[in-house]
């Protein structure tokens, strides 16, 4: 499944949901009640298929940490998971109509309030959906906001999206998300593993993103991340490897100030583009 980012700016097309519940700062009820029959079945089959897949291509920490959502027959409410969350480590799901501007979404993380697209795709969307929905947002995302190390990164990604929105950066930022919390990939001890949300929640870009030969694998740097575009309706042609979330989280803490004065001085580089200065991974 390829999905788009949270944050707006990656397409002209508008936004599914239904935006007229959404109070000011684009959170909403979940109204879980409205969710039919039909709704809780796709995602537990939707639940039932990626947790088959995990074994080998998903990383430990996501795999420990998954029975935290609770039941996997039905649509979670978020208040229940909330109720385990919440100590956890402080953070909290909130309800979204859906895709929401980057600075309410910066706003919310930097808060520890980590927001869900509360509608599921339909049966013919099984396979496939373009934006993130109920199960991408609860299977990809949730469970490792249960880590502590890196749920505090999330935050701090908030915090960094905040100054980047008042300094105009906001899209070379969300490149950081994309390639980190929705695309990331991580080194284990027994072999590369998959972290990030978007290819977790995937039936198909989990074994590619792990196991083929064919996409590019790069050590995170953030100057090359933050350079390189990506796809949002294919396999990514590049991937970034961390060896840890705290390395992650180590690697987020100084000003990005430079940093993007540094892309918009090199230009950008293809999501399918090779650099000189890589640091490749190889499959073993």
């Amino acid at each position: 499944m390829a999905v788009e980012p949270v944050v707006y700016g990656a397409s002209e097309r508008p936004p599914r949901g239904d935006y007229e519940r959404a109070h000011a700062d684009y959170t909403c009820p979940q109204n879980w009640a409205s969710y039919t029959d039909a709704d809780h079945d796709t995602y537990r089959r939707l639940y039932a298929r990626q947790t088959a897949l995990l074994p080998g291509l998903a990383c430990d920490a996501f795999i420990e940490a998954l029975p935290s959502l609770g039941v996997r027959d039905r649509i979670p409410r978020f208040e229940e998971i909330n109720e385990r969350l919440k100590p956890a480590t402080g953070w909290e799901i909130v309800a979204v109509p859906g895709l929401i501007p980057e600075r309410p979404f910066f706003d919310l993380l930097a808060n520890r309030r980590f927001p869900v697209t509360d509608w599921i795709r339909t049966p013919e969307e099984f396979d496939y959906i373009v934006e993130p929905d109920v199960f991408h947002d609860l299977f990809g995302h949730v469970p490792l906001l249960f880590n502590p190390v890196f749920a505090d990164y999330v935050q701090r990604y908030g915090a960094g999206g905040l100054k980047a929105h008042d300094l105009g950066a906001g899209e070379l930022l969300s490149r950081l998300y994309w390639y980190t919390i929705e695309f990331g990939l991580i080194r284990q001890p027994d072999g590369l593993r998959a972290y990030g949300a978007g290819i977790l929640s995937s039936s198909s870009e989990l074994k590619h993103s792990v196991t083929s030969q064919h996409p590019q694998r790069v050590k995170l740097d953030l100057l090359r991340c933050m350079r390189t575009r990506y796809k949002i309706d294919d396999f990514q042609a590049t991937y970034f490897v961390i060896d840890s979330f705290k390395q992650l989280f180590d690697m987020t803490a100084p000003d990005f100030a430079p940093l993007y004065a540094a892309v918009r001085s090199l230009g950008e580089l293809a999501a399918d583009e090779s650099s000189a200065s890589d640091s490749l991974i190889t499959l073993g």
